[in-house]
């Protein structure tokens, strides 16, 4: 009887994300990385309804390139922390990452996602794939304000998550010695953040802090995140989001 009560847990961990996937002891899991700038009334008001949509735009972190489940990555962790810590509330998170993109291609396509999904937030996750390609930060930031022209239209609540940090030692000549130029993507789009009123997630600030986590959090390519990277990475997400929507 015990053996088999046993055994059923373990089916029931494994059929589940939430229960078998939350952060990983060493992820230093803390509200005070996410920055609300007064703004997720919208989401507020979702909550205290019952049902919460947000629709995630980005590039492969959002899509979830290196997890070694579709369910390991950060949108459907994600959804199930949030759920885990608002008991009666229906959270749906759509996950319309792509990867590889630039703030350009996710401002292009922005308008009618949007549409199709009609959620009260909208996570856009960017600016590593910009650095990364060397694009001019006039360009870059071009391409956001185009994009924030859209998100004021649709009067959504916005949440902008930051460039990750890649390994200081990695090997990649492609990679290596980009962390400061990540770090001054993230920097401005804090204020960016703050100047239009949207929430930031300051998901670089936070890599620093998964010492931990096996290879920090980052896959063997040196750039998509592990498991153990993007569990981390939703919980502490949904932490902050959930101290700002209750």
């Amino acid at each position: 009887m015990i053996r088999t009560a046993v055994a059923a847990l373990a089916l029931v961990a494994l059929a589940s994300p939430a229960l078998a996937q939350t952060a990983p002891a060493a992820c230093p899991v803390s509200a005070e990385h996410v920055v609300t700038n007064d703004g997720l009334s919208k989401s507020r008001a979702a909550v205290a309804a019952g049902r919460l949509t947000i629709l995630a735009m980005g590039s492969s972190s959002i899509e979830g390139a290196g997890a070694s489940r579709r369910e390991l990555g950060f949108v459907p962790l994600l959804e199930a922390g949030l759920e885990r810590r608002l008991p009666g509330v229906e959270v749906t998170v759509i996950n319309k990452g792509i990867g590889g993109e630039t703030a350009k291609d996710t401002a292009d396509r922005l308008e009618r996602e949007i549409a199709a999904s009609r959620p009260d937030m909208v996570i856009w996750q960017l600016g590593t794939n910009d650095i990364l390609r060397d694009r001019p930060m006039d360009d870059i930031f071009g391409d956001f304000r185009r994009g924030e022209a859209v998100l004021e239209r649709a009067g959504v609540d916005v949440l902008l998550i930051d460039p990750q940090r890649l390994p200081e030692n990695t090997p990649n000549p492609a990679f290596r010695g980009r962390n400061p130029g990540l770090a001054e993507m993230s920097r401005l789009i804090a204020l960016e953040g703050g100047r239009m009123g949207y929430a930031v997630l300051h998901r670089f600030e936070a890599m620093a802090g998964w010492s931990g986590l096996s290879r920090g959090g980052v896959g063997p390519d040196d750039l998509h995140l592990n498991d153990e990277g993007y569990a981390c990475w939703a919980e502490t997400t949904a932490e902050g989001l959930v101290a700002a929507l209750r």
